[in-house]
């Protein structure tokens, strides 16, 4: 006969199953009598697992809950949400990119070596397609362990120039822009707060010692500021003659930071009459765009985009690389 502990993880397997149990088999399956299945019953409901009664036949079935009790996975199942995990992880569904990668901490934390070899088997021959760049899933793992346990956390890190640093850290948080994982860091060398891409870090394992989160972490608005322009080779400022809200539909905020810039200012050479209201028809909301890139053809297309005049501020670069693409445009369009 199982000991009582063995035999509620087993009747709680049983009851998993979407099927209705009558008494007598339960019984049956778990070597004892219907009585001691009542009892059995009575303990996972003490434990939070809603077990149901089912009218008629003296059954049970396990039914949904006001809060979401341990689940027991076999093999099969277990490979499953991992691999699903993994890729829901790298951005496929909008959202659940970061709870993806809590959950699956988890998940890696107790699985056994021999599921952990048939997923890795799995990683390696199977194509996922990512919108940015790839980060090794061990990577982030390690990454998000290190978060989670407050360990401090050393690794090599490559510049987007090309150049490699070592770097100590406390590690904070992560970040998915739906275009690449970051982690915020407090930076013990420079002692201050950096933003690190994660396709460009490499752990060193083991990690350091453990310390104490700061209370100071940088908010939302702060992170996505050095994720849209920190750590790129080119950083622009754009002003642009619209309103901030407006700007703000057409950059997402892991593209650029949108400020609105207080006044009202005239309405350069050029720009038609939107808008309305009681404003003055030759004047306009000016919004200043932050943004950065390490190609100057991929902040000119954003600014392609753009459904209002706009000024670049800077760098001279981008307005030379923009001029030039003016030229060029103008040049293909055949003589009426």
């Amino acid at each position: 006969m199982l000991e009582t502990s063995a035999r509620l993880l087993k009747l709680l397997s049983l009851l998993q199953q979407p099927k209705e149990w009558s008494g007598a088999a339960l019984a049956g399956e778990l070597g004892v009598g219907v009585r001691t299945v009542r009892r059995d019953v009575d303990k996972l409901r003490n434990l939070g697992y809603p077990v149901d009664a089912v009218p008629g036949v003296a059954g049970y079935r396990l039914g949904s809950g006001a809060a979401l009790p341990p689940l027991l996975l076999d093999d099969e199942e277990a490979v499953a949400v991992a691999i699903g995990l993994r890729a829901a992880a790298s951005g496929t569904v909008a959202g659940t990119e970061e709870s993806s990668v809590r959950a699956l901490t988890k998940l890696e934390q107790v699985l056994p070596s021999r599921l952990r070899h048939r997923i890795e088997l799995l990683q390696q021959i199977a194509v996922t397609p990512a919108g940015g760049p790839s980060v090794q899933p061990d990577v982030l793992l390690a990454v998000a362990a290190a978060c989670r346990d407050h360990q401090r956390l050393r690794f090599d890190y490559r510049n987007h120039d090309g150049t490699a640093t070592t770097r100590t850290t406390e590690p904070h948080r992560l970040v998915h822009t739906g275009r690449r994982w970051y982690l915020v860091a407090w930076d013990l060398d420079r002692t201050d707060w950096r933003t690190f891409r994660l396709d460009r870090l490499e752990p060193r394992i083991p990690t350091g010692p453990r310390f104490t989160p700061r209370e100071e972490v940088p908010d939302l608005a702060t992170t996505n500021r050095g994720v849209a322009h920190g750590g790129y080779r080119y950083r622009a400022r754009i002003l642009v003659h619209a309103p901030a809200e407006q700007v703000a539909d057409r950059f997402g905020p892991s593209v650029a930071t949108v400020t609105p810039i207080d006044g009202v200012h005239t309405k350069p050479f050029g720009m038609d009459d939107r808008g309305g209201g009681d404003r003055d028809p030759g004047a306009v909301a000016t919004t200043l765009v932050e943004t950065g890139a390490n190609s100057l053809d991929e902040i000119a297309f954003y600014l392609g985009r753009l459904d209002h005049p706009f000024e670049i501020q800077s760098p001279p670069e981008l307005i030379e690389r923009v001029r030039d693409l003016a030229t060029r445009l103008a040049a293909s369009i055949p003589p009426s």
